[in-house]
């Protein structure tokens, strides 16, 4: 998956319900967009946040 033309290789399988993964993004509007479309690709219910962590802003992305 390309995010702000930076390739992150994101596990989906591996992706557990309670697990959560931070993408760092200047904006966060338009990567939650995708997300959310690729998370409904394997019909997994999710909830993002955009947030700062470490001085870096991104997005934070947990499945429920």
């Amino acid at each position: 998956m390309q995010i702000e033309k930076v390739n992150y290789q994101i596990n989906w399988k591996k992706f557990k319900k309670g697990s959560s993964f931070f993408i760092p993004c200047l904006e966060p509007k338009n990567v939650k967009k995708l997300l959310v479309a690729e998370t409904k690709r394997f019909n997994y219910k999710v909830v993002s946040k955009i947030t700062i962590e470490d001085k870096v802003r991104g997005i934070r992305i947990w499945r429920v």
